[in-house]
């Protein structure tokens, strides 16, 4: 019996010394203002405002879009409208090119191969300043040591037409043209005979004028 009323009285001793240890921990709790104030400034997990890190996404498109893809943008477009500006240029030039170098070829084609005896001369040596480069010094040499002194001595008369030509190729300089030929020749009094032929003419573009360099029968 002494011993259990030994033990109550220590385990009451406990209670107390427990008792006046929180209230002890209660009072310096309250009388110290810095505890309140921690946990006040206490970060939280809300972002700041403020902070460049934690931005929105609509915030950070938009200045993508402002500082970044307008002005790419106009760059392409600006880049875009220029190209099609040289293009339709080109494509003019090259429509240009076609007309006329089917033109020269068409005219020159008929000039180069007629002629008639009374005025060899002269119609040779015009249709010479159609030519260019080595094919009008190869015409010139086969007009004067042929083709002028045979006529003048034979009464050789020669006339031709195109009656269609075609552009192959075309640029500001240079083109090809397919021609189609017909030519009568008439030597002294016999009946005229006539051929046929087609023949690829290559000109090219000097001073403004479109002169033959080559002419080649096909």
């Amino acid at each position: 019996m002494m011993r259990m009323i030994s033990r109550r009285r220590r385990f009451g001793d406990v209670e107390d010394k427990t008792a006046e240890t929180d209230a002890e921990t209660v009072d310096s709790v309250e009388a110290d203002p810095s505890v309140g104030d921690e946990q006040e400034d206490s970060p939280t997990d809300e972002p700041r405002a403020n902070d460049p890190l934690t931005e929105s996404a609509p915030v950070r498109w938009q200045r993508v879009v402002v500082y970044g893809l307008l002005p790419a943008l106009a760059m392409v477009i600006a880049g875009g409208a220029g190209y099609l500006k040289w293009l339709q240029a080109t494509a003019s030039e090259t429509q240009t090119a076609r007309i006329e170098s089917v033109q020269a070829a068409t005219d020159g084609t008929a000039k180069i191969l007629s002629y008639s005896p009374d005025s060899v001369d002269r119609d040779l040596d015009a249709a010479r300043d159609r030519l260019t480069g080595t094919f009008r010094d190869s015409y010139t040499q086969l007009t004067h040591d042929v083709v002028i002194p045979g006529s003048k001595q034979k009464k050789i008369q020669a006339m031709a037409t195109v009656p269609a030509a075609t552009s192959v190729s075309a640029s500001p300089s240079r083109a090809v043209v397919m021609v189609f030929v017909n030519q009568s020749i008439t030597v002294g009094n016999d009946p005229p005979s006539s051929t046929a032929s087609t023949v690829r003419v290559t000109l090219d573009k000097r001073d403004n004028h479109w002169l033959i360099s080559d002419f080649t029968p096909i």
